[in-house]
C-alpha cells in the first residue's frame, strides 16, 4: 500500500499548481499501472493495436489502417509518438514516414481512453477494446462521417490482427449536458444510463492519449461545486484549457437511472446470470443509498487524493467486490455474498486448482481473495469444475440465481413505487422485463422448469436408468423415477432419483427442455407395471425434438405485449398403455383398418384411453397436461379449443406409438381435432367454465346487478357474501342483518376493479376483512403484533396474484399500468362494540431492499381425482410426491431452520398458482385468499408441533 500523504486543494484556502500537478501525477501513475497489466494479457500482434491507435487518431497516411481521405479528422491533442511506436507502424507498413507538425495545427482528436475489462481482474483472452473517441464540438456532420468511417476500418484492421475494438465518438460538452445518440460501450443500455455509465468511466477508463480528464483535479468534497471549481481552474490559468476535457460530475445521480440499469441487467441476467449479479446489486447499493450516493468513481477519486495507489485494492472489480460486500455483512446477508464471490470468481476464470509453472497478478489476487473468503480447495474444484455440472448442481445454483433475480425485480419495482418519478417509458419496460421473468422463471401447475440459464454448458448425461415404480409415500399409485448410470432392478431403489414425475411425459418433456438427454445419452428401462417399450420410449423422445426444436430463439418483446398463444402443440395418445389390454372383454382379432378407433369392433368402447398434450407458447413457455379416463379425449379436445386465439392455429402434431393400432389411433384424433378447431374459429365463442370444488361454486349474477341479502344468521351471512362472484355485484343490506357487526361499516364501502383490505385490531387479535375486485368477501382473525408483520403478508401475498393476473392480459402501450388497486383501511375504534368509521391507511411500506423468505404453493392434479400439492421454499421444491401426507411438517421444519429468530410466528403463503386446477383464467382473488388460509391453516398447524 503506498504511504498516504493527502492532497486538498481547496476554493476558499487557495489552489497550487503544484498540488494539482501532484494529483494528475498519481492518476497517471496509476494509468499506467493498468495500462501494465492490461498489455500484459495481451498476444503481440493485440499489443500492437493498442500502441498504434493514438498514432492512426494522430495522422491520415494513405499507408496506415483506417485512412479514409485527406479531409478527415486528424491529430489528438498533446501526442507526439515515441519511437517505439513509429518503428512499429514502420513494420506494419516499411514505406511510412512520419512527419511531425508545426506551428499550432488544429487537434480536433481531444482524447482515447480504453473502456471494459482490459487491465482488470477479469480481463481475458476474448476481451474487447472499447475505445471512447472523444472530439471537438466544432465538427460538421461530413466529417464525423468520415471519422465514423475511419473508425469502422480501425475494427476491421483489429480483427485481421487478432484483437476485437469497437470505437465510440464522444463530444465531451454534449456528453457533460446527458446528450448522446449512441450506445457509448459494448456491454451499454443506451442514453437513460447516463451517470452510471460516467461513473464507471471515471473509476474504469484507462487513458490511452490526448488531453485528461479535468474530473481528476476537483476534490470529492468539491464535487458539489464542480461548476465553478472547473470554472475558476482555467479562468485563473491554474490549469490551460486544452490540458484538460470535461465529461461531467457525479453529485447527483437521478433515481430514474437505477431503474434503467436495473432493467438491462436483469433483460442480460435471464440468459447470462453469472455476468449480472455484480452489476445488479451495485446497482441495488447505490439506489439503498439514494439521494446522498456515495458512487464508486468518487471513492476510487479520494482513494487517489490520499495517495492510496495500490492496484488491487484499486481494481475495477475488486472495488465493486468491496462496496457489495460492505453492503451485504452490513444487512447479515452471508447466502446473497457468497453468490456475489461465486459470481465474481466465475467471472474472472482463473482455475485456482489448476497448476500453472507462472503465476500472474490476476491468479496471486484471485488466490488472495479466495483465502479471505475461507474457500477450501473442495469448494474451488466444485467452481472449477463448472463446464461438467450437472443437473443436481445446476438445480441447486439455479436457486441462488433466481432467488436474486426475482429480488432484484421486486427491489427494482418497489422502488420505482417509492420514488414515483418513473417515466410512462420505464413502467412499459418494468412490465415486460416481468413478463420475460414471468416467462423464465415463474413457476405454474403444469409447466416444464428450465433450469439452466447460463450456469453450465452441458447438462446431457452419458447414461439414465428411467424406472416406473409403485409410491410409497402414495399407497396405491405409481411414479416414474429418473437416476443417474446403468441400474439394474436391484441397485435403483438405493440410489435418489435426478427427478420424479407423476407421468412419464413430464419427465421426458423436462429432459429434453434442459438437454438431460440428448442423442448420444444410453436410456435403461424399466417399464414396471407401465406398457412402455424402449420402441416408443424413443418415438416419444424424437417427437419432443421435433416440436420443441432447441435451443429457443429469445422472444421479441412483440410477443411479450400481448398475452401467450400456443405455438407448437403435441397430442401423444396412450402413452405407456395398450388400450387392448385394458378391454380385454374386446374381440382383438378384428383389428382391421375401417374399425373406428373410438368406437372398436362395433362396441362403445374408446380406444384412446390417455392423452398428453405438450406445448410451446409464444413465450417460450413449455407446457405438459395429462388426461385420463373415459372423458380424457373430451376434456382435452375442450382445453385445447379453449386455449386457441383467433384467427391462429398453432402447429398440432398427433402421434401414437403404442402396441396395437397406433397409426389409426392417432389418424383419427387428428381428424377430430382439425374439425372441431376450423369450427372454433368460425363458429364457436365461448369458453367453458370450470367448478373447481362443489362448496367452490360461481354465482351467476349479471353486471351491475345488486345482491339483496336479508339473513337471519350473521356467520350465514358471512359465508353467503364469502362466496366468488364472476362479476362486479354491488350489495344493498338490511340493517337487521348486520346489527353490531364490522361489516356494516365497510360493505357499503365497496369499488369495483379494486381490493380493499379493512383491518381491526381487538385485544390481542386483528380482524382482516378483504372485499376482492368483485366484491365478494374474505375474512381472517390473526395474533396481532404491529400493523406492518399484521398487513405486509397480504400485500406480498396479493402482488403476486396481482403479477400472475397481468401475465394473462394483453399490455396497452398508451395505458401499462393496468393492475389491481390494493386500498386498506382501519375500522375504528379498535377493542369491541361496533365499528363506528373507517379510516383509509397507506400501503404498508416494506424497504425496497427488505428480504423476505418466499413460499410458494402449486396447486394441481395429483393422483386420480385428488388435488396435488407443491411447495416451494425460497425456490426449493417439497412435494406430496416426494412427502406424502408428511408435506406440511417438512416445510414447517423446513422455514424454522432458516429463520435467524428464535421467536416463533407465523408461516405465510408468498404466492400460489391455482392454474392446474382453473386453467390459465383470470380467477378472483377471493379464491386464492381462501386456498392460501388453508394452506396456511395446514402449515401453521405442523409448525405448532415442532
Amino acid at each position: 500500500m503506498t504511504s498516504t500523504h493527502e492532497i486538498r486543494p481547496d476554493l476558499d484556502e487557495g489552489i497550487d499548481r503544484k498540488v494539482l500537478a501532484q494529483l494528475r501525477s498519481r492518476f497517471l501513475t496509476l494509468n499506467a499501472g493498468r495500462m501494465a497489466r492490461a498489455v500484459e494479457g495481451l498476444t503481440p500482434r493485440q499489443q500492437s493495436v493498442l500502441a498504434l491507435l493514438p498514432l492512426f487518431f494522430h495522422v491520415n497516411h494513405p499507408l496506415l489502417p483506417g485512412y479514409v481521405s485527406g479531409s478527415t479528422p486528424a491529430g489528438l491533442a498533446n501526442f507526439e509518438p515515441e519511437a517505439q511506436v513509429l518503428a512499429e507502424a514502420q513494420r506494419l507498413t516499411r514505406s511510412f514516414s512520419y512527419k511531425p507538425r508545426h506551428g499550432n495545427p488544429p487537434t480536433p482528436i481531444h482524447g482515447l481512453f480504453l473502456m471494459g475489462s482490459l487491465g482488470t481482474l477479469a480481463q481475458a483472452d476474448q476481451s474487447d477494446m472499447d475505445v471512447w473517441v472523444c472530439h471537438a464540438d466544432d465538427l460538421n456532420e461530413a466529417e464525423l462521417g468520415e471519422l465514423r468511417k475511419k473508425c469502422q476500418l480501425l475494427e476491421a484492421w483489429a480483427v485481421s490482427m487478432g484483437a476485437e475494438a469497437h470505437f465510440f465518438l464522444v463530444e465531451p460538452n454534449r456528453f457533460a449536458q446527458g446528450g448522446r445518440d449512441t450506445q457509448l460501450s459494448s456491454d451499454d443500455c443506451g442514453t437513460s444510463q447516463h451517470y452510471l455509465l460516467l461513473d464507471e468511466f471515471y473509476r474504469t477508463a484507462i487513458w490511452l492519449a490526448g488531453r485528461t480528464p479535468i474530473w481528476w483535479l476537483v476534490p470529492v468534497y468539491e464535487e458539489a461545486r464542480y461548476a465553478e471549481f472547473t470554472h475558476t481552474l482555467i479562468s485563473k490559468r491554474f490549469i490551460r484549457a486544452d490540458e484538460t476535457l470535461d465529461l461531467g460530475h457525479l453529485a447527483h445521480i437521478p433515481p430514474g437511472e437505477f431503474i434503467g440499469a436495473g432493467l438491462w441487467q436483469l433483460f442480460k441476467g435471464i440468459e447470462s446470470p453469472y455476468k449480472s449479479v455484480l452489476k445488479l446489486l451495485l446497482t441495488e447499493v447505490y439506489a439503498s443509498e439514494h439521494p446522498k450516493v456515495q458512487c464508486l468513481s468518487l471513492r476510487f477519486k479520494r482513494a487517489v487524493f490520499a495517495n492510496q495507489l495500490d492496484l488491487d485494492e484499486l481494481d475495477p472489480y475488486v472495488v465493486v467486490y468491496r462496496r457489495i460486500e460492505e453492503y451485504l455483512r452490513g444487512r447479515n446477508e452471508p447466502e446473497r455474498l457468497e453468490l456475489v464471490r461465486r459470481s465474481l470468481y466465475l467471472k474472472v476464470s482463473r482455475k485456482l486448482t489448476t497448476g500453472q509453472r507462472t503465476i500472474g497478478w490476476q491468479r496471486a489476487l484471485l488466490e488472495r481473495l479466495a483465502n479471505e473468503w475461507g474457500w477450501d480447495q473442495r469448494q474451488l474444484a466444485l467452481l472449477d469444475s463448472r463446464s461438467q455440472w450437472k443437473v443436481r448442481q445446476v438445480a441447486s445454483e439455479r436457486r441462488a440465481l433466481v432467488n436474486e433475480l426475482n429480488y432484484s425485480y421486486r427491489f427494482l419495482t418497489q422502488f420505482a413505487r417509492t420514488e414515483q418519478t418513473v417515466s410512462l417509458i420505464n413502467k412499459r419496460d418494468l412490465n415486460v422485463l416481468g413478463r420475460r421473468l414471468y416467462a423464465a422463471f415463474e413457476r405454474k401447475a403444469g409447466k416444464v422448469e428450465f433450469i439452466n440459464p447460463g450456469i453450465a454448458p452441458d447438462l446431457a448425461e452419458d447414461t439414465l436408468t428411467l424406472v416406473h415404480s409403485p409410491n410409497r409415500k402414495e399407497p396405491g399409485q405409481f411414479h416414474w423415477g429418473l437416476y443417474n448410470g446403468s441400474l439394474t432392478a436391484l441397485e435403483w431403489e438405493h440410489f435418489a432419483p435426478i427427478k420424479r414425475s407423476r407421468d412419464l411425459l413430464e419427465m421426458l418433456t423436462w429432459c429434453h427442455r434442459n438437454g438431460v438427454i440428448d442423442s448420444s445419452t444410453r436410456l435403461a428401462l424399466h417399464p414396471g407395471s407401465s406398457d412402455l417399450s424402449e420402441f416408443e420410449l424413443f418415438n416419444l423422445l424424437g417427437s419432443l425434438q421435433q416440436t420443441i426444436a432447441l435451443p429457443l430463439a429469445t422472444v421479441d418483446e412483440e410477443h411479450l405485449l400481448r398475452t401467450a398463444i400456443p405455438d407448437e402443440v403435441l397430442l401423444l395418445i396412450n402413452v405407456g398403455v395398450d388400450p387392448l389390454k385394458h378391454h380385454r372383454d374386446l374381440n382383438i382379432l378384428m383389428t382391421t383398418e375401417r374399425t373406428d378407433s373410438l368406437s372398436y369392433a362395433g362396441v362403445r368402447e374408446n380406444l384412446v384411453l390417455t392423452l398428453d398434450q405438450v406445448t410451446l407458447n409464444s413465450w417460450n413457455e413449455v407446457m405438459v397436461s395429462r388426461y385420463d379416463g373415459p372423458h380424457a379425449l373430451l376434456d382435452c379436445l375442450r382445453d385445447y379449443l379453449n386455449q386457441l386465439p383467433r384467427n391462429q392455429l398453432p402447429r398440432l402434431r398427433v402421434r401414437c406409438f403404442c402396441h396395437n393400432r397406433a397409426q389409426f389411433i392417432a389418424q383419427r384424433v387428428e381428424e377430430i381435432f382439425d374439425t372441431a378447431q376450423n369450427l372454433q374459429l368460425s363458429q364457436l365463442n365461448h369458453r367453458y367454465l370450470i367448478q373447481v370444488q362443489q362448496h367452490y361454486h360461481v354465482m351467476e349474477l349479471a353486471p351491475g346487478q345488486a345482491n339483496h341479502v336479508s339473513l337471519p344468521s350473521q356467520q350465514a351471512l358471512v359465508d353467503y357474501l364469502s362466496e366468488e362472484l364472476a362479476s362486479y355485484s354491488p350489495l344493498h343490506l338490511d340493517a337487521m342483518a348486520l346489527e353490531d357487526h364490522d361489516l356494516a361499516a365497510l360493505l357499503p364501502m365497496g369499488l369495483p376493479e379494486c381490493v380493499q383490505v379493512f383491518y381491526r385490531i381487538n385485544e390481542g387479535f386483528a380482524e382482516l376483512y378483504v372485499l376482492d375486485e368483485f366484491n365478494a368477501l374474505w375474512q381472517q382473525r390473526l395474533p396481532f403484533h404491529d400493523e406492518q408483520s399484521l398487513l405486509a403478508p397480504l400485500q406480498r401475498f396479493l402482488q403476486s396474484i396481482i403479477y400472475r393476473r397481468d401475465a394473462l392480459s394483453p399490455l396497452d402501450p398508451q395505458q401499462p399500468s393496468g393492475a389491481l388497486q390494493v386500498l386498506y383501511y382501519q375500522l375504528l375504534p379498535s377493542a369491541g362494540g361496533r365499528a363506528r368509521r373507517v379510516e383509509p391507511r397507506p400501503a404498508p411500506q416494506t424497504p425496497a431492499n427488505k428480504p423476505f423468505y418466499d413460499v410458494q404453493a402449486i396447486i394441481g392434479k395429483g393422483s386420480p381425482g385428488q388435488v396435488g400439492i407443491t411447495l416451494y421454499c425460497n425456490q426449493r421444491e417439497f412435494s406430496e410426491l416426494e412427502f406424502g401426507d408428511q408435506l406440511f411438517a417438512v416445510v414447517a421444519q423446513e422455514i424454522v431452520g432458516q429463520r435467524r429468530e428464535t421467536e416463533r410466528y407465523r408461516c405465510y403463503i408468498t404466492d400460489l398458482d391455482l392454474s392446474g386446477l382453473l386453467g390459465d383464467v383470470q380467477s378472483p382473488s377471493n379464491l386464492y385468499l381462501r386456498y392460501k388460509a388453508e394452506l396456511e391453516q395446514a402449515l401453521n398447524q405442523a409448525l405448532n408441533q415442532i
